[in-house]
């Protein structure tokens, strides 16, 4: 016995509006939802005001040079809640301070001062909160400043 073709529907004009407004509504939706999320976690600015730093672009090339020429370095690490710098080549006595941020979400930024265990290693004195942080690492020795900005989490 012979099968019977499947019953097919008609298109009409109700359906494939239906249809067409139904799938712009889901990329519309979806456009918005993307939005809300890029807008709410990053501000759009890196810089306040784009002439002004390009004004000061070569300034920054020369501090670069400057650092460079120091020889220090500095890595960084998460010690359980602290933050912990190991230095190399940095002078006895220099003085290590560091600014953290986050770099997503809802702004924070705080400060963190360091003790010195004498070998070139410091510890930060306040607790460094879970999560991806942007820390900005400034060593002073004398008149010399050595600045490193690194993420950590």
């Amino acid at each position: 016995m012979p099968k019977e073709p499947a019953m097919q529907r008609e298109m009409t004009g109700k359906k494939f509006a239906a249809i067409l407004v139904g799938g712009f509504a889901i990329v519309i939706a979806v456009n918005f939802t993307m939005a809300t999320f890029a807008t709410r976690g990053f501000s759009g600015t890196v810089v306040d005001n784009s002439y002004v730093a390009s004004q000061k672009f070569n300034g920054w090339l020369e501090q670069a040079e400057q650092q460079e020429k120091l020889g220090w370095d500095a890595q960084l690490a998460r010690r359980d809640d602290w933050l912990s710098v190991s230095t190399k080549q940095v002078p006895a006595g220099a003085f290590l301070s560091a600014q953290i941020r986050r770099p997503l979400g809802q702004p924070d930024k705080r400060e963190l001062t360091f003790a010195s265990d004498g070998s070139g290693q410091f510890v930060s004195q306040e607790e460094l909160p879970e999560g991806r942080w942007i820390v900005r690492v400034t060593i002073q020795s004398g008149g010399d400043i050595w600045v490193r900005e690194d993420t950590i989490r």
